[in-house]
């Protein structure tokens, strides 16, 4: 009588430890603790140009080391270390997911901040975690890390292997971290099949997800001309040379805006101009010369081109228009990204039930409780592209939903809710995505994504 009264009991008791472990691993305690050690990443001072990647590093080993995860630092640039964690799957010869994230962060003026920006301060009231990188992305590594706990407390293993990379310098472009690491070996031997990446906060209830981005020109125009009395009116001058085209610039800029200011277009889906600084004048101690027309006049400018501009049109403007020979302009791109991927195509991953990854990240955010919105082009630009430009499939997104756009800004925050709850949602992402059945995309399928 004994056996089948303790086959009883194992029927009843396994099934309400499992339920107790998955409740334990999402406990007021927990939560508690997820929240600590956000805030404890937030301190670290990753802030460009002087990142402390060591201390970021050492923080998210250990951080690895409790979850159980794998862990590699990778160094493809001095001083700029990549860490690579693996969790290994059951059938590892499937195509890997990779979550990414950057561990740098922009700088910020303290003195414009209500709280202190390395402070991480909870306001009780509100609920909001103040702190630079609590949206732009801080939030999202930790994010990871916290659903694998839950995910390998309720005793959950993954089908294919699950990458987790912290990365530098994706504030000043990359190009000495996931540049360089998505053309290494070891890149290649991870055989990814999709990137999950950064998106932006959404001031809505549904979340924003990213299938392509708009990529960098950031160039130069510079004016010659004859140094004149300041009293003198004559054709020609840099200074007048210069604001021709920072006003045809400005009138190109106006009618972009205004296609997004009348909802007929998204943010992403426009060419963004910026002028980022003006450069002219001879200086002197208390400021400039101001009876002396300068001979040489140069503005900086942040151009961002969706993947579906025709660049060389948009070129042939620049040369012909904007910076024109025949007024004694040149010009001079300090970075050209490419909006089209290796094969020749705009860099853009299919967002629709054609590509078989979608449909399994979309249901995994509903089955959490979230919505997502119209999948939109990112308007700036992230690591993502770097995946992009190799074929390989890469989503933009960071679940933050009722939340201003604050990426940059002064008093940057993310409310103690919200992160807890996007936690919730990358457990169902990863545990969806980890088990997805996708044995008959190839490589050539893969780069069509």
């Amino acid at each position: 009588m004994r056996i089948p009264l303790m086959a009883g009991l194992t029927k009843i008791l396994l099934p309400l430890l499992l339920l107790l472990s998955v409740a334990a691993a999402s406990s007021p305690s927990s939560d508690a603790e997820a929240v600590s050690r956000f805030q404890e990443y937030l301190r670290i001072d990753t802030a460009q140009p002087t990142p402390d990647y060591a201390a970021a590093v050492a923080f998210l080993r250990d951080q690895a080391a409790a979850v159980g995860l794998e862990a590699r630092t990778l160094e493809f640039a001095a001083g700029k270390p990549l860490l690579l964690l693996r969790w290994p799957g059951r059938r590892p010869s499937l195509p890997s997911i990779l979550l990414n994230s950057h561990t740098d962060v922009v700088p910020s003026e303290p003195k414009k901040w209500e709280h202190a920006p390395l402070s991480a301060t909870l306001d009780e009231a509100s609920g909001r975690i103040y702190a630079r990188g609590s949206q732009d992305m801080k939030c999202v590594g930790m994010q990871y890390l916290e659903a694998i706990r839950r995910l390998r407390n309720a005793g959950f293993v993954p089908d294919r292997n699950i990458y987790v990379i912290f990365v530098p310098d994706e504030e000043i472009g990359g190009h000495e971290g996931v540049e360089l690491f998505v053309a290494s070996k070891e890149f290649k031997e991870l055989n990814v099949g999709l990137v999950l990446d950064e998106g932006l906060a959404s001031p809505r209830e549904e979340y924003r997800v990213f299938y392509a981005e708009r990529s960098p020109w950031w160039l130069t125009i510079k004016a010659k001309g004859a140094p004149g009395h300041g009293a003198k009116l004559y054709d020609g001058s840099a200074m007048e040379n210069l604001m021709k085209s920072v006003e045809a610039l400005r009138r190109f800029r106006t009618a972009q805006f205004d296609l997004v200011k009348s909802e007929e277009k998204a943010e992403g889906d426009v060419v963004s101009v910026n002028f980022a600084y003006l450069k002219a004048g001879t200086p002197t101690p208390t400021g400039f010369v101001m009876n002396l027309q300068p001979s040489e006049a140069e503005v900086g400018i942040d151009i961002r081109i969706p993947p579906s501009v025709h660049t060389e049109a948009l070129e042939k403007r620049l040369a012909e228009e904007w910076a024109p020979s025949s007024r004694n302009l040149t010009f001079e791109f300090k970075q050209k990204g490419s909006v089209l991927d290796k094969l020749g195509k705009p860099a853009m991953t299919i967002a629709n039930s054609s590509n078989p990854w979608w449909p399994v990240f979309e249901e995994s955010v509903k089955r959490a409780g979230g919505k997502l919105g119209k999948p939109e082009i990112f308007p700036a630009s992230t690591d993502a592209r770097y995946f992009r430009e190799v074929g390989i499939p890469a989503f933009g997104f960071s679940p933050m939903a009722n939340t201003p756009i604050l990426l940059h800004d002064h008093n940057e925050f993310l409310s103690k809710d919200e992160y807890l709850k996007g936690i919730g949602i990358y457990e169902s992402i990863i545990k969806a995505l980890a088990t997805h059945k996708d044995d008959g995309i190839d490589e050539e399928s893969r780069a069509e994504l």
